[in-house]
């Protein structure tokens, strides 16, 4: 399993990152799958070298964290693996229990750590920006749970390279802690990171774990052919359906064709060729889903097929938040 540094930090991670978001209650969504099944998965994950499990406290709202934790705890110690997780997103009715408020972080840090049974999450990751908190009150409290020792690392996921900027500025001016991560929606059918984001984390040393590196599966299958999570799935459908989506997925096709590989080898082998990406987030629900991954590691595309594979983008408008 290839590794590298998280960002400029001292944090080793493998170049895949196990998302867990499909473990947990098909209560939250149907497509998703229980523990007994989920925890294979993630002992797999764990024996193939993937030492990197990303969750969020709102994933089947927090039965996520609790399978995972569970995993763990059964299939390495606490030192071999780095566990991240996200705050932001409502997690009931109550007025305060959402956003990125001092309350609600402090809270939320808490109750993840019991559900996932450990002392410390790895990076604590705010899953979106708040408008309605102070970036300042936000950024103070991130630093309070690492200085606690609840968290060894702060990350950020998808936002405007404005915001991001802002909150690098403020920490730095502060002497808070430092966010070493961005988790941004980044794939073949959707490319705007490239403009101001990615270019941003390279000159801040922030790793790059994008989520969705598949499309949410539609660059792993043929124009035309669904799954029953992608005609159930209401979030991939504002996503994604760009006029130029069926050529790209057609130069996909044709390129794992010609390779005599699968498709979603082919676009993950590009999502990890990109300049400043650590480890894309990788979904596994089927046992071939982890060897597509693993074996997109050892695919190197050469520049003509990279080019085939970009020619077809057309821009789109910002997607993946508000």
């Amino acid at each position: 399993m290839d590794t590298a540094a998280l960002g400029r930090s001292g944090l080793t991670v493998s170049r895949l990152c196990l998302g867990c978001m499909t473990y947990g209650t098909p209560r939250w969504r149907d497509w998703v799958l229980e523990e007994e099944v989920g925890r294979h998965f993630i002992r797999d994950a764990f024996e193939a070298g993937i030492n990197f499990f990303d969750t969020a406290d709102m994933y089947s709202h927090g039965v996520s964290e609790e399978i995972l934790g569970r995993a763990i705890g059964k299939i390495a110690k606490r030192h071999e693996v780095v566990i991240a997780t996200k705050v932001f997103n409502p997690m009931s009715k109550a007025l305060n229990d959402r956003g990125l408020s001092r309350k609600h972080i402090m809270e939320s840090i808490d109750k993840s750590l019991k559900r996932l049974g450990t002392d410390y999450v790895d990076l604590y990751q705010i899953h979106r920006w708040d408008r309605r908190t102070p970036i300042e009150e936000t950024l103070d409290a991130l630093n309070d749970v690492v200085r606690a020792g609840k968290a060894l690392y702060v990350g950020a996921s998808s936002m405007y390279a404005w915001q991001f900027m802002k909150a690098l500025g403020l920490q730095e001016r502060h002497g808070w802690a430092r966010f070493i991560s961005m988790q941004n929606h980044y794939n073949l059918l959707y490319r705007e990171e490239e403009r101001e984001m990615i270019p941003l984390c390279q000159s801040e040393g922030i790793g790059v774990v994008p989520w969705s590196p598949l499309a949410r599966g539609r660059l792993g299958r043929p124009p035309g052919e669904s799954t029953h999570r992608g005609e159930t799935d209401d979030i991939a459908k504002n996503l994604y359906g760009a006029a130029a989506d069926g050529e790209v997925i057609g130069a996909v096709a044709a390129i794992a064709t010609a390779r005599n590989v699968s498709m979603a080898q082919v676009a993950l082998a590009w999502v990890l060729s990109k300049p400043g990406v650590t480890a894309p987030i990788i979904g596994v629900s089927k046992p071939h889903h982890l060897d597509d991954a693993i074996g997109a590691l050892a695919l190197k595309l050469d520049e003509q097929e990279i080019e085939r594979l970009e020619a077809a983008y057309q821009p789109r408008p910002i997607s993946g938040h508000k």
